[in-house]
């Protein structure tokens, strides 16, 4: 299982540095897509951050579970953005990443 686990978590925290590198960079896309999400381009910033710092946070066992959490939030507030276009099957498919996180919490709590 801890294979498992440290497989997922290293997948979580490449997608959310890319992510939050993505915003931080300011990719036309994401622009286009927080404008289509009706966000101002003023919150790419704190998400991007948002999620850098939950994947930089979940590599240290002992602020794991806060990475986690913080990772989980920048997916789930991405995903909530997805929905809010109208994409529902990709905002559904943006979830598991939250869903993932969320189980790794509670496997990092069992084990500790």
């Amino acid at each position: 299982m801890r294979i498992v686990a440290y497989g997922l978590l290293a997948a979580l925290v490449l997608m959310s540095l890319a992510a939050g590198g993505a915003k931080l960079a300011n990719m036309p896309q994401e622009i286009a897509f927080f404008r289509e999400a009706g966000v101002s381009a003023f919150w790419l910033v704190p998400l991007g951050l948002a999620q850098i710092a939950g994947a930089a946070a979940s590599v240290f066992a002992r602020t794991r579970i806060a990475g986690l959490a913080l990772m989980a939030a920048g997916f789930l507030a991405s995903s909530m953005m997805i929905f809010s276009t109208g994409d529902v099957r990709f905002g559904a498919l943006s979830l598991i990443p939250v869903v993932l996180a969320i189980a790794l919490i509670g496997w990092e709590k069992r084990r500790a």
